[in-house]
């Protein structure tokens, strides 16, 4: 089968892990308010350990430390720029600005993850298939959380399920970009990886975790049942870069 229909198969396929907060259709508001708290804060701790454990980290390996660490910083600053511009631009009952630098840096690390799954494709199918089902499984608690922040930014779900689903689908974009660009799409893909992680490290700081704060203060039932999760989030992308990487 040729290269680039494995490669399209596999981002679609990626790309349809965006739909999985249509779970939340058949669940109470009562009930899904509840479960954002923990997905929310959960959210917050794969945001860090996904920027720590594996896009710096693996920027590190392909490119020199000192350069990584500007890249990370370029993008810490630049997704502080781009919230400035929605906070100046919004008005009193819109969506929170963070959703919008979550969909932004979601988008991005997916961008990525079409670049990754055409490099393994190129190699050979079985590496590629590998690769594909290493980042859907990553995606899949991703994705939940990101759903789940979507909903407590005040996005009404339908439109937080589209706007979910349009940042899954840039992989699609990333993978075409691999598969044409084979040669440059690494070159590419070595800036983008620390900039991802300098955004996904601003908004978990900046904005999820203060929220997390927000929620519990003075409770401490509620605090607990934001540490766990965090700590789980954070957890989770540890195991899967000794175990799966």
């Amino acid at each position: 089968m040729n290269a680039l229909i494995w490669i399209l198969i596999a981002t679609i396929a990626n790309s349809l892990i965006g739909l999985v907060g249509v779970i939340s259709l058949w669940l109470s508001d009562r009930l899904m308010n509840r479960i954002i708290v923990v997905l929310m804060a959960f959210s917050a701790g794969t945001l860090l350990g996904g920027a720590f454990f594996h896009l710096l980290a693996e920027s590190v390996e392909k490119i020199e430390p000192f350069n990584a660490m500007a890249y990370t910083l370029i993008g810490f600053i630049a997704f502080f720029f781009i919230e400035g511009y929605f906070h100046w631009h919004r008005c009193k009952h819109c969506e929170h600005p963070f959703t919008y630098l979550m969909l932004i840096g979601d988008g991005i690390h997916n961008l990525i993850d079409g670049l990754v799954i055409a490099a393994g494709f190129f190699v050979n199918p079985g590496l590629g298939i590998i690769t594909t089902l290493m980042i859907i499984a990553h995606e899949v608690p991703q994705e939940m959380g990101l759903f789940a922040v979507l909903l407590y930014g005040k996005h009404k779900k339908p439109k937080a399920l589209l706007y979910s689903f349009l940042a899954q689908s840039t992989c699609i974009v990333g993978g075409v970009i691999g598969y044409f660009l084979s040669a440059r799409a690494e070159i590419f893909s070595h800036f983008l990886l620390p900039f991802a992680a300098g955004g996904f490290i601003y908004i978990a700081a900046s904005d999820l975790i203060p929220e997390m704060h927000r929620l519990h203060e003075g409770n401490l039932k509620r605090a607990l049942m934001s540490i766990v999760p965090f700590l789980a989030g954070i957890g989770l992308m540890l195991a899967v870069k000794v175990y799966f990487e």
